[in-house]
């Protein structure tokens, strides 16, 4: 047999060629460090613009307006033995005119509308609470009306014709007399987290649909975390490769990526159309969910367990552990912290869904946080989504309010997702 031989290439690195070839390839890649500058710039810009308006609407809904007043109950004549059946309203409405002592009875009603028509029951509430208040005098605070509440935050413009604005010039009067006497304050509103959902803006809160959530996902990770993990387990280590396990692995990447939606309709024609569960509790929801995040988990799962050596695997059944020890005392423990960030992320993304909610009715109008899952409730973006559509003017800061603290419920999550990637996470 012939030997063939080539001809040996002689390259000239130093020539004009090779400087030139060079050259574009540095070009190129200052380019596409650009290009992903560019991008990250675009991107923060966007975050930046939308972090920033939603400040700039929804920071006045964590101050409220309110007037504070001094009552005297020892001089009421009030029924300790009843004292729900007092006339609250005759009390607090005596109380808030000595402020205005020249208060003539023609403008009574354009006065005390300025104040929270619940005015009564919070005053009545606190003194359940604490009967020591009966004994002598004390101070209440109540909320503005929602007008007056924007008067003082700066939203009306004064200049507006009369009848074009909520707010009457009398009614400005009595503001300017009140603020001028230091009856009026804007304290943090500790209502927007502790109150429930009201018709009247100056009284809505988040503590209905914050508890609604946390019970929602309290059963969708009951539910998505054991049997997601456990199908995971299956189709990796013990299902047989064929057409059928091809099947249900194919489904289950589908399924990641089917829209929230159809999760939505399908809760809603097999959970309230066949099994006839109630509509708007955070059981139902938390199932809706939890079929919605179950893909996401199996899939993090799988590649979790492929992510650990199998030299463990090996060495474990070397030692003579049978396949379930060595998946569930060494590979299982070893791959749970990217199991549990995947999860988290998970349920982050459940936190954030408003479409398959709305469509199980968990949009209810709600005055009580829910004490369990088969209680009515509603969710923070459902929550969101309904004061969106209400024509308040004090709605709309409070939507914006909303939306931050569900942002920030979201960044928690992710937060504590890198922290135990971060602090579990093992390097091989």
């Amino acid at each position: 047999m012939t030997a063939v031989t080539f001809p040996a290439v002689v390259i000239n690195w130093g020539s004009d060629e090779m400087a030139a070839r060079r050259k574009r390839r540095y070009a190129a890649d200052r380019r596409l460090q650009i290009y992903g500058m560019i991008a990250i710039a675009f991107a923060l810009g966007f975050l930046a613009i939308l972090i920033g308006t939603l400040t700039f609407t929804g920071y006045r809904a964590f101050t409220q307006s309110v007037v504070t007043f001094e009552l005297d109950l020892s001089k009421a004549e009030i029924d300790r033995s009843d004292v729900m059946g007092a006339d609250w309203r005759g009390i607090v409405r005596g109380a808030l005119r000595e402020k205005v002592p020249e208060l003539p009875r023609s403008s009574e009603r354009a006065y005390f509308a300025m104040f929270t028509s619940s005015a009564q029951f919070l005053v009545r509430d606190q003194v359940i609470r604490n009967p020591a208040l009966l004994d002598g005098v004390a101070r209440f605070s109540v909320p503005l009306s929602d007008p007056l509440d924007q008067l003082a935050k700066g939203q009306v413009d004064r200049d507006t014709p009369e009848s074009q604005r909520r707010v009457t010039d009398r009614q400005i009067e009595f503001y300017e007399q009140l603020s001028a006497a230091g009856a009026i304050s804007k304290p943090f509103n500790w209502g927007l987290f502790f109150n429930s959902d009201s018709r009247f803006p100056e009284l809505a809160g988040l503590a209905g649909a914050i508890s609604g959530s946390f019970w929602a996902l309290l059963v969708c990770f009951l539910i998505s975390f054991p049997i997601g993990i456990a199908a995971a387990i299956y189709l990796e280590e013990f299902a047989p490769k064929n057409r059928f396990t091809d099947l249900i692995e194919i489904n289950i990447n589908n399924l990641a990526a089917v829209p929230s939606v159809v999760f939505g309709l399908l809760g809603l024609a097999v959970f309230l159309g066949w099994f006839g569960l109630p509509r708007s509790v955070p059981l139902v929801g938390g199932m809706v969910l939890a079929l919605m995040t179950l893909p996401t988990i199996i899939i993090v799962t799988r590649a979790s367990l492929t992510s650990v050596p199998s030299s463990i695997r090996e060495a474990a059944l070397g030692i003579g552990a049978s396949k379930t020890e060595a998946i569930f005392h060494h590979i299982l423990p070893l791959s749970m912290p990217t199991i549990m960030t995947g999860t988290i992320i998970g349920l982050a993304q459940a936190l954030g869904e408003t479409a398959p909610l709305l469509l199980i009715g968990m949009n209810a109008f709600i005055t009580s946080p829910p004490a369990g899952v088969l209680e009515a409730s509603t969710a923070l973006p459902t929550q969101i989504y309904i004061w969106a559509d209400s024509p308040e003017r004090g709605f709309v800061a409070r939507t914006s309010a909303a939306i931050l603290v569900l942002l920030g419920f979201l960044i928690l999550m992710n937060a504590i997702a890198i922290f135990l990637r971060q602090r579990f996470e093992r390097r091989w």
